[in-house]
């Protein structure tokens, strides 16, 4: 069995159009990248339900507690063969407030000097049209699946 990860896609409504919640990856690898870097926040779960690791995931990687009326957006196959499952929830954050936790890499590579980096340099809103253009393309179908639950383009 494939690597698993669940993962929440906040959404709003400002002026009447649709937006979502996206993450951007920190570290220096990810830090000159944009469109098609961004993500749901989301991580991986081995055994807890996977609603539980979503919520979970999403604290981990902003600081903020969600809870409410959650809507399955079922799973999508990553490129790289880990399966992403993705809930949506209408809620409303400051995403300037986003705190995330941190990991430890060397950097650069073989130099024998480690250093830690957020998990989530930034979160950002994003209408519906730019959110596709700045997601991964694996987890592009997750948009496609709100945007028809909740009958908006």
């Amino acid at each position: 069995m494939g690597a698993h990860s669940a993962g929440i896609l906040l959404f709003r409504f400002r002026d009447k159009k649709l937006e979502v919640l996206l993450v951007h990856p920190g570290g220096p690898f990810w830090a000159k990248k944009d469109a098609g870097a961004w993500s749901i926040p989301k991580g991986i779960f081995t055994e807890e339900p996977p609603l539980e690791a979503a919520k979970r995931e999403f604290k981990e990687e902003t600081g903020y507690d969600v809870d409410g009326e959650f809507i399955g957006l079922g799973e999508l196959k990553q490129p790289s063969g880990k399966t992403v499952h993705v809930w949506a929830l209408q809620k409303d954050i400051d995403e300037t407030k986003v705190v995330s936790n941190t990991f430890r890499i060397e950097w650069p590579r073989n130099s024998g000097k480690f250093r830690e980096y957020p998990e989530v340099d930034r979160a950002q809103w994003f209408e519906l049209e730019e959110a596709r253009k700045k997601l991964s393309k694996g987890q592009v179908g997750f948009l496609d699946r709100l945007a028809a639950i909740i009958k908006c383009h």
